[in-house]
């Protein structure tokens, strides 16, 4: 139901769309930048083989057809300083003003405040500042990953489990936990150091998963972006979240048998990979949380955006095999995957 609700929304603002505004990147170019990675990250193998039993008049025999595992590009995910500012350009002209309007009236109804901007902001004293980080956050599906479930027949590529531009979360709609932690701080992980932490804590973690807010404690910006983007995948990627999103963990629809992805971990690559569009374009994919110890830049060096606005791609691996018969029976692997 949450995911026809937020298709219709989409179907509205795409029909009475506000004027056009511009933005360092749009659907032609998520496409061709997407396009640029894809040798390196769809990381497509034959991997086994499915069997199937295929009944007619005349008896039935066993089928067999080809398993094969690759990374899809399920959703586009944006970290930036204001409401309605998404990157994506498109994005912002359809959902811009509905997420200025919403996030304020929720804010000033339950919490008497205005939504205000997001960027950099300090708290403490003396010299025990702490550099406080908050970010907006968008995942909406990607532009090609409707198509993926157009040319899965062939049985060589798998469907994604997300809708083309469907905003699977947007922080404005649930500014109250993004916002001010509730309840993400009565978690465990928000309360134990070295759980749940993008890097290896203590001596190189980027920041923790939890709570999963717009707020980081992070001196490097584009780490602070990584972090809130984890976040976001963290949630989608997952049901019954105390959050307002619609979750990618449904089945796909394909004519054979596919094993979809499960959810998102941090620095664990056979769950999701990520790969930057902007501000550089990466033609490689990773997770987040390297160890950049050793080196002179870091892994943010030459990736500060100066309007604080970040876009990954993020890439999660599927299996599948294409249907031969009406019952699956089972299949065989000759190697792990992913």
């Amino acid at each position: 139901m949450n995911k026809q609700i937020a298709l219709l929304l989409l179907t509205i603002t795409l029909a009475f769309p506000p004027p056009m505004v511009a933005g360092p990147i749009n659907t032609a170019s998520i496409t061709a930048k997407t396009a640029a990675g894809a040798l390196s990250c769809i990381r497509w193998r034959p991997i086994g083989v499915c069997f199937w039993l295929r009944c007619t008049m005349f008896g039935c025999r066993v089928r067999t057809s080809l398993k094969v595992g690759h990374y899809n590009p399920d959703l586009v995910v944006s970290a930036y300083n204001e409401l309605g500012g998404n990157p994506w350009s498109e994005m912002s002209a359809t959902l811009g003003s509905l997420q200025k309007s919403t996030a304020g009236a929720l804010l000033s109804a339950l919490l008497g405040t205005n939504a205000g901007s997001a960027g950099n902001r300090t708290e403490g004293s003396n010299r025990e500042h702490r550099n406080m980080i908050y970010r907006e956050v968008d995942a909406i599906g990607h532009p090609v990953a409707s198509l993926s479930s157009i040319v899965s027949s062939s049985g060589l590529i798998c469907p994604s489990q997300t809708t083309s531009f469907v905003p699977y979360f947007q922080s404005a709609f649930d500014a109250l936990s993004w916002r001010t932690e509730i309840p993400e701080t009565l978690y465990p992980a928000s309360i134990i150091p070295g759980m749940r932490e993008i890097g290896t804590w203590p001596l190189q973690s980027w920041g923790g998963v939890y709570p999963r807010t717009g707020w980081s404690t992070q001196a490097e910006e584009p780490k602070a972006a990584a972090i809130v983007a984890q976040r976001a995948g963290d949630i989608v990627t997952r049901r019954g979240q105390p959050h307002v999103y619609v979750p990618v963990s449904g089945t796909p629809i394909f004519s054979g048998r596919v094993w979809p992805p499960g959810a998102l971990r941090e620095g664990n690559h056979r769950t999701g990979d990520w790969q930057m569009l902007i501000p550089n374009t990466e033609t490689r994919c990773s997770t987040f949380g390297t160890n950049d110890l050793a080196t002179l830049s870091g892994w943010g060096g030459g990736k500060v955006d100066s309007g604080g606005e970040y876009t990954w791609n993020l890439w999660r691996p599927y299996k599948c095999c294409r249907r031969r018969g009406q019952w699956f029976l089972f299949s065989l692997d000759w190697m792990v995957y992913p």
